[in-house]
């Protein structure tokens, strides 16, 4: 009873105050007939908050998220499915959902004719332009007399995830291994050379890349024989992305993590597409969590994004090393940094020794807080032995990347060049 006391709307706690009013007046004039109004303007609410005090609803609600997995910029839709388990009936429900801010405002409904039975379905459309995990609910129910003399409050206390993927480009094809295509027989390989067991060799074509030749089996055959490199492994991909507090700048979805984060996903994406198996690597080491994604899947549903969609910042001074001693992964290795210290130096060189092709897209950090100097880390990463391409605030990440393949077909010309001389 109290509880419905207190849920007395700005009606009903009109209809209280003019009864005590036409009660006091009716006693002070003498008007018998002014007290029965008054008492039973004063009992309609009262009475309506006793009975609807001691009415026990059972409202079942079942929240259904479509897709749960969206990517930012995408919509996805809530439904709602609400039913009454009890006997009793109600006027009106009046429903909030809660939702985070970046999804939207909190959708309100307002549903009649609510009696024993009664089933209905609503829905609305949630957006978020942010990358993360969120929790959509719970939801909120005001159950009100048919008079509007009373609202009682009730909550559902069960949530529903919805996660939001970064954004993503579309990748123009590019030689990744130092050849003009990146998959089939070019793919990138892991090691540079290797012993008889480790390659298995067909004949030359015309068109075959020089440095493919096998010298030995060549000798041996007495014509040129180059390898058909299809072990697994040669197929692999490192997408590694430091995600260091110290290495961006910025804040919210202007900053510089953001569009590192952006470009790995559309890497990611990319090389699987393309063929390669996936595996994702921050500044504290192998994510776990998504492990190596399958070559030719469809990554929209892949733990490897949502890995990337609630990724945070870490307090971290320096790159983890430890995923660099695992045996039997090499193959390509495409890097996002952030801002890169003399002291990476000697990770990044040995990631670059480790990997059969290594790639890397540096952001001009200091760009995203007005003082950038259009320098970023691709001289260092340069010395390394990387192909590096920097990246702006302004710049187009489908740009960069094809800066990155003018500059493997450069190094692979030549090569080539270097190996007809040997050859020759």
């Amino acid at each position: 009873m109290r509880e419905a006391l207190a849920g007395l709307t700005v009606r009903g706690r009109a209809f209280v105050a003019a009864g005590v009013t036409a009660v006091v007046c009716a006693v002070l004039l003498g008007q018998p007939a002014l007290t029965r109004v008054g008492v039973l303007v004063l009992a309609l609410p009262l009475v309506t908050a006793l009975v609807l005090g001691r009415s026990r609803y059972r409202l079942a609600l079942v929240r259904t998220v479509s897709p749960s997995l969206v990517a930012a910029g995408q919509q996805a839709r809530v439904t709602l499915s609400l039913s009454n388990e009890g006997r009793t009936p109600s006027g009106v429900l009046l429903l909030e959902d809660h939702v985070p801010y970046v999804l939207g405002t909190r959708p309100r409904f307002v549903l009649e004719g609510i009696g024993h039975g009664w089933r209905r379905q609503v829905g609305y459309q949630v957006r978020s332009d942010v990358r993360g995990r969120f929790e959509v609910g719970p939801m909120s129910v005001r159950v009100s007399d048919p008079f509007g003399l009373v609202e009682l409050g009730r909550a559902f206390h069960t949530t529903s995830a919805l996660t939001v993927t970064p954004r993503t480009v579309v990748l123009a094809p590019i030689p990744l291994g130092g050849s003009e295509s990146g998959s089939g027989d070019n793919r990138p390989r892991a090691f540079a050379t290797g012993s008889a067991e480790d390659v298995t060799v067909r004949e030359y074509h015309r068109g075959d890349d020089l440095r493919r030749v096998h010298w030995p089996s060549s000798a041996r055959m007495g014509e040129l024989m180059v390898r058909r490199e299809e072990q697994p492994w040669h197929s692999r991909a490192t997408v590694f992305l430091d995600n260091r507090a110290t290495a961006h700048r910025g804040e919210g979805i202007a900053s510089s993590l953001e569009t590192a984060v952006s470009a790995a996903a559309s890497v990611s994406v990319h090389l699987t597409r393309r063929g390669f198996a996936v595996r994702l690597v921050t500044a504290t080491g192998e994510d776990r969590a998504s492990g190596w994604h399958e070559r030719g899947a469809d990554l929209s549903t892949a733990p490897l994004l949502e890995a990337l969609a609630v990724l945070r910042p870490v307090e971290a001074p320096r790159l983890d090393t430890a995923w660099l001693g695992e045996p039997g992964h090499g193959g390509l290795v495409v890097a996002v940094l952030g801002a890169v210290q003399q002291h990476d130096a000697p990770v990044l060189r040995r990631m670059q020794s480790q990997h059969g092709s290594a790639l890397a897209l540096a952001l001009d950090v200091d760009a995203w807080v007005g003082g950038g100097s259009g320098t970023p880390a691709t001289a260092l990463l340069a010395q390394q032995g990387w192909r590096a391409a920097g990246v702006g605030p302004r710049d187009r990440l489908e740009a960069r990347w094809q800066e990155l393949g003018t500059t493997a077909r450069s190094a692979a010309r030549a090569s080539t060049r270097r190996t007809t001389e040997v050859g020759s």
